[in-house]
């Protein structure tokens, strides 16, 4: 019921048959909501906020979220990493000293020499000479430069230092020069 200036009657109730009743919800309820249900499951299962969430079919954040609601002391990151099973160690996992071509992340042996080559005077020299010959500039938008890019791989010894050879290029061409995008191959010989 309203009255003449369109505001709602305190007091009064249109339709007291549709209303929700004392400790009704318009939710199904949930068995996170029970704090005790919430406690013997995060505590004394030991289980994991994730755990719990995926079992009930709702979102970690929401089980935190009750945990807090009831008042339920978590975990410490301590507690969680020493709950967490990491794997073998030592010569029980099959990686154990697992070295050079052997190893599935080998990239041909030139990561020690990579980095020699970039702390070189050499590189120092050639770097100097294409950063004021592009002004600083990427070679592809014109922007301001943040890498020198190698047209022929850096896998090629010869040309690593080779001034021809380099360009500057701003982050975001950078990764475009290498990316499928890149359809007719620009700035890669």
């Amino acid at each position: 019921m309203r009255n003449k200036q369109g505001q709602f009657v305190k007091g009064h109730r249109a339709s007291p048959s549709t209303e929700f009743k004392k400790g009704q919800h318009w939710r199904d309820e949930k068995a996170y909501w029970n704090r005790e249900w919430l406690h013997h499951e995060y505590i004394t299962l030991e289980k994991s906020a994730a755990e719990i969430a995926t079992e009930q079919g709702c979102t970690e954040n929401n089980i935190l979220y009750w945990l807090h609601k009831h008042a339920i002391p978590r975990r410490t990151v301590a507690e969680v990493r020493a709950g967490k099973h990491w794997g073998l160690s030592g010569p029980a996992n099959g990686m154990y000293g697992v070295t050079g071509e052997d190893n599935p992340n080998w990239k041909g042996g030139l990561t020690p020499d990579r980095q020699l080559f970039y702390s070189s005077i050499e590189w120092k020299e050639v770097s100097q000479v294409v950063w004021k010959r592009d002004n600083g500039k990427c070679r592809r938008c014109g922007e301001s430069a943040e890498h020198i890019h190698h047209i022929v791989t850096f896998m090629v010894r010869a040309l690593r230092a080779e001034s021809d050879n380099l360009i500057l290029l701003c982050r975001p061409c950078h990764h475009w020069v290498h990316s499928r995008e890149n359809i007719s191959g620009d700035f890669i010989g």
